[in-house]
């Protein structure tokens, strides 16, 4: 199995610490929340990013990750949505005995599930990115879409969307620029928004508190 490349840290057998087995997406965030809340009882193992190309194949992805390290930990929490699985990764995790993070993707639970639910009805013409997104937008969307050799596919599928929407979890004038960039080359109005880490902090703060370090 593939990761991103991104070491356990601590023992390699010990009852008091958590693996987190993470989209590779979420693993600058991740690492930025173990820094600021000092939880250096989690331990992250991620997998790669590019597997939301192919979101059929994170169930498989996930189970061979647990089985390989279920040995050294008595909590694994899964550090991913549904992503696109159609359930099957939430009915994975339930045959695994292992928990994951609540809500349809990533882009949900940084606005906070509810939150998002309550705007969905009004931004179903909406394209989110977020800071990970806007930093491999040519990595994740212009090139895998096509768009770099054929520029007129843009306004095929995207023809449909009014706005993009920046979904920032960080202050970062230089990724807000690069958004705007995006959706001025998606011919798409531009919309920042401030989310933070929104429900993922809630989820991890929960499993770090729920397994504290001694």
């Amino acid at each position: 199995m593939t990761t991103t490349g991104l070491p356990l840290s601590g023992p390699s057998s010990t009852a008091d610490r958590v693996l987190l087995i993470a989209c590779g997406a979420l693993a600058h965030e991740i690492l930025a929340l173990k820094q600021q809340n000092h939880w250096s009882h989690l331990d992250l193992q991620c997998l790669p990013a590019n597997l939301h190309l192919w979101p059929d194949r994170i169930p498989a992805a996930v189970e061979q990750a647990v089985a390989a390290h279920r040995a050294a930990y008595d909590q694994i929490f899964i550090v991913y949505a549904d992503c696109g699985t159609g359930g099957l990764l939430q009915a994975k995790c339930a045959e695994l005995g292992v928990q994951m993070v609540e809500g349809p993707h990533c882009y949900s639970f940084f606005e906070g599930n509810a939150a998002f639910a309550a705007k969905a009805e009004d931004e179903f013409t909406a394209f989110y990115l977020t800071d990970f997104l806007v930093r491999q937008f040519d990595a994740f969307v212009w090139r895998p879409m096509g768009l770099d050799r054929h520029p007129e596919l843009r306004d095929i599928y995207f023809g449909n969307y009014t706005k993009l929407v920046y979904q920032a979890q960080t202050n970062d004038p230089a990724l807000d620029a690069k958004a705007a960039n995006c959706a001025a080359r998606l011919n798409l109005a531009y919309e920042r928004r401030f989310t933070g880490y929104g429900d993922l902090a809630t989820a991890l703060t929960q499993v770090a508190a729920a397994r504290a370090a001694p």
